[in-house]
């Protein structure tokens, strides 16, 4: 069989071989090496560094303030612990245990409460105490008026005004009620201060200071027990949107609050002969909670409430500032230490005198009544019948719970506890008025949750695609 000349062999072709590329350089995708190690850096050991961190690095990195030879003996251990110096208030050269805390204002100080024994006294004798260590603060005059001259504050409203909306010139105006300098507590306040008279020979803007507390105890670990008790200071003058800001500069550390230690029990048992009752460790909480108010509402503080303080703003205009307390933002546990109650008492509330068995009202147009009528009042009557409370306690022997304590304090819900914030009742919208509404405990995290978690169950019962009814009316996140 002939071969047909498709089977024919062809000549053997060899394929060409293929051209080595280029080996890529070991920075690659990046441009460079440098651009590599940023890069490597950035994404690799903690997982806290951000773009914006990152960024900021960058912009200093090629800014003429950076020189390379600088780094050439720099050793991170040894300018940390210079800046902790410093920070210390012991200057660049001391050593960290001649740091004395005092950087920006900084204090940490001894903190004494009045414990009751069940011992007799005479108006004399002095009353048994207890220091309790490491409250951290610093002066709270020198703390606003280092706010009010921040650039930060440059967006501070002076003058409240009335907030107003219209559709269009049709339609009637309507008020809106969203910042603190657009209230009718900030221009009440604002309206009084101006019928005051005025300091001598001062003619500058008398301005109020809108004061706005916040404090909560937080853990600082997912696993053991070291907590922290830190008050922060917000300024009404100032947008709620600023203060939404973590970056602002708009929250004010004022200070780190103790809570009574545990050697308490070590120092109790040997100045009584036995360990401190349930009644005893709670009252004593409560006098620290005061102590500390009253060491930060000093004299200074008191002052610049009555007689205003001049501060020099960052527009160039010297204002004179009154300090005024608006509000004070905590959950219920907290709410009661402030108020000076007992909690879930008699009557619970720490705005006002409604009962228990009223409770079954909120909402109603009674309850509001009540409300208004039965207003919780800082009056001399009541410090009256707390300082008798006191001198039951501390002076007869009687123990807390005695039916001669229960019988003044009990009917309105009292506690012995002289209330810290008495001192500037009459530059304030008083101490039970101050503790408004916290949305964070008592809504979002506290009645509101629960109603919505329990109106989930309710859809879950139901069964079928009542849930999933429910997802679709809500917006989808991005």
């Amino acid at each position: 069989m002939k071969p047909t000349e498709d089977s024919r062999l062809s000549p053997l072709t060899v394929p060409p071989l293929p051209i080595p590329s280029p080996a890529l350089p070991s920075f690659a995708p990046f441009r460079n090496s440098t651009v590599w190690g940023f890069i490597n850096w950035m994404w690799s050991g903690s997982a806290m560094k951000s773009i914006a961190e990152c960024t900021r690095l960058i912009d200093f990195l090629k800014s003429d303030d950076f020189n390379k030879a600088d780094l050439q003996d720099f050793d991170l251990k040894a300018e940390t612990d210079k800046f902790d110096r410093f920070l210390g208030g012991g200057g660049v050269g001391a050593t960290l245990g001649e740091a004395s805390g005092v950087k920006d204002g900084w204090k940490e100080v001894s903190v004494d409460i009045e414990v009751p024994d069940g011992k007799k006294r005479g108006p004399n004798d002095p009353i048994l105490k207890f220091s309790v260590p490491g409250l951290h603060f610093r002066n709270l005059t020198q703390t606003i008026k280092s706010a009010l001259q921040d650039h930060s504050s440059r967006y501070f409203h002076y003058t409240p005004f009335k907030h107003f909306w219209q559709t269009s010139t049709d339609e009637p105006a309507q008020r809106i009620y969203d910042e603190i300098y657009s209230s009718d507590a900030f221009i009440e306040a604002h309206e009084k201060l101006q019928r005051q008279p005025a300091e001598p020979d001062c003619t500058l803007e008398r301005v109020v200071a809108a004061l706005m507390w916040w404090s909560d105890s937080t853990h600082l670990a997912n696993f053991g027990t070291a907590s922290l008790w830190p008050l922060y200071l917000f300024f009404g003058n100032q947008s709620k949107w600023v203060h939404g800001k973590p970056r602002a500069g708009a929250c004010h550390h004022v200070a780190y609050m103790p809570k009574l230690p545990d050697d308490f029990f070590d120092w109790f048992f040997p100045e009584t002969g036995h360990s401190p009752s349930a009644e005893v460790l709670t009252h004593c909480r409560r006098e620290l909670m005061h102590a500390i108010w009253k060491l930060l509402l000093d004299g200074e503080f008191l002052e610049a409430c009555k007689h205003g303080i001049v501060v020099e703003c960052p527009d160039g205009v010297s204002r004179r500032f009154y300090f005024r307390v608006f509000t004070y933002s905590a959950d219920y546990p907290k709410k009661v230490l402030l108020a000076t109650i007992r909690n879930l008492g008699k009557c619970p509330c720490p705005r006002c005198l409604v009962t228990k068995d009223k409770l079954d009202q909120v909402g109603t147009a009674r309850d509001d009544k009540i409300r208004v009528t039965s207003k919780r009042v800082d009056d001399e009557d009541l410090r009256s019948t707390i300082q008798k409370a006191r001198d039951r306690i501390y002076r007869w022997g009687r123990t807390i719970k005695s039916i001669t304590v229960e019988r003044l304090l009990s009917p309105k819900s009292w506690v012995p506890t002289a209330n810290a914030f008495s001192a500037v009742a009459a530059y304030s919208f008083g101490m039970f008025t101050m503790l408004v509404v916290d949305f964070m405990h008592e809504f979002e995290l506290g009645v509101w949750k629960a109603v919505f978690t329990h109106l989930i169950r309710i859809l879950v019962a139901h069964g079928g695609d009542a849930v999933q009814a429910l997802n679709n009316r809500y917006v989808p996140y991005l």
